[in-house]
């Protein structure tokens, strides 16, 4: 029997409710497909910081490396300055980890809410790969003359070949994974035609971001040679956000920047149904990644039974896909959409039952 150890960190509000959710559906999924988990609790997060001025110490961070993969609940505190946790912590862990590709599944499930006008399930199911280690993110730049009517602030968009290059081979071995099957529904039959099975959409602004976009350009157009069967498209991302409103359908995997990816991601997120439902994983292909839901903290609602544990549920899934425990992966998906047909709704308060029911009914589908 396989034997994953995994480090916990259940955060802050109500990331310790979530996770335990996804812990209780995790157990379900070991049991019937016969693989079980090792556990360590960490409290890297606001409470924390509060009692002990303390964030996340190089030598914490190092630890992490050893463990097969972190599942984090949320990081955020109200009494805690906004950028210390974030930075702390988060970019922390993202950067000294090296989780270089932000993986943000798409899917609008079926009894689930979208604001977007005659659009359902059949138009909504792509994903993005946000590039994770560089851009403004950085912290690149300066402050001049502070606190003076001449003050001068830059933050500067950094991009290597290397980065770049990277983030773009993973996104094209995603397609071909994604669609290893089947092509996917979105082409043309002249595409098919033409050998494609599936589609990478670049996200950026190259009418503008010369100098950035044109090496993500080149070194995409370059490694297509690689890829034949992948179709080559691009998008403005000021575009991109009336096309994801509009024609979602058009999408199969986006690829795109740090600053971009965390804009646009948050958008489609609103159009599968809301964070509740939009769960994320931070990759290191050869290293420890991390596997955390997207609505953040919530801190007004902690201890109420009230938060939609669906994403840090979900969130699981993706970490077991990472883990190549395919069928456990699936499986959970299916009971999420079994559990999903009952609810009144996704949004927070509103769903009809309360956190632990719907991760008790989640396990009970497994079971």
């Amino acid at each position: 029997m396989k034997t994953y150890r995994l480090a916990i960190i259940p955060g802050d509000g109500i990331g310790p409710e979530v996770v335990a959710q996804g812990l209780k559906v995790l157990d379900a999924a070991g049991r019937k497909f016969a693989f079980t988990t090792r556990r360590e609790n960490f409290d890297f997060g606001g409470a924390r910081y509060l009692k002990k001025a303390q964030v996340l110490s190089d030598e914490e961070m190092n630890a992490l490396r050893a463990f097969d993969a972190i599942y984090l609940g949320a990081v955020g505190h109200p009494d805690v300055k906004p950028g210390i946790l974030e930075r702390g912590v988060l970019l922390k862990l993202r950067f000294g980890l090296d989780q270089y590709i932000n993986l943000r599944p798409v899917r609008l499930y079926q009894n689930v809410a979208t604001p977007i006008k005659n659009k359902g399930p059949e138009h909504i199911d792509y994903v993005v790969v946000r590039e994770n280690s560089g851009d403004v993110y950085t912290g690149e730049g300066e402050i001049r003359n502070q606190g003076t009517g001449q003050e001068v602030a830059t933050q500067i968009m950094v991009y290597s070949h290397a980065q770049v290059e990277r983030c773009l081979k993973y996104a094209f071995e995603y397609v071909m994974k994604r669609h290893a099957d089947k092509p996917w529904k979105g082409l043309s039959e002249e595409d098919r035609k033409a050998g494609f099975i599936g589609k990478l959409t670049l996200c950026g602004k190259s009418n503008v971001l010369t100098n950035v976009f044109g090496l993500w350009d080149r070194v995409m157009n370059d490694m297509a040679q690689q890829y034949p069967k992948v179709k080559l498209d691009y998008a403005h991302v000021d575009a991109m956000c009336i096309f994801l409103i509009e024609a979602p359908e058009r999408f199969d995997v986006i690829v795109t920047t740090n600053m971009f990816g965390d804009i646009i991601t948050d958008l489609a997120a609103v159009t599968q149904g809301g964070m509740g439902v939009a769960p994320s994983g931070n990759i290191n292909p050869n290293g420890v990644s991390m596997f955390e839901p997207v609505h953040g903290s919530a801190p007004q609602f902690t201890g109420k039974g009230v938060a939609n544990p669906l994403a840090a549920i979900l969130t699981v899934k993706l970490m077991l896909e990472h883990l190549k425990e395919e069928k456990a992966a699936q499986a959970i998906d299916a009971a999420v959409q079994s559990v999903m047909l009952k609810m009144k709704s996704m949004l927070i308060g509103q769903m009809g039952y309360s956190t632990d029911q719907i991760g008790d009914m989640v396990a009970g589908v497994l079971k």
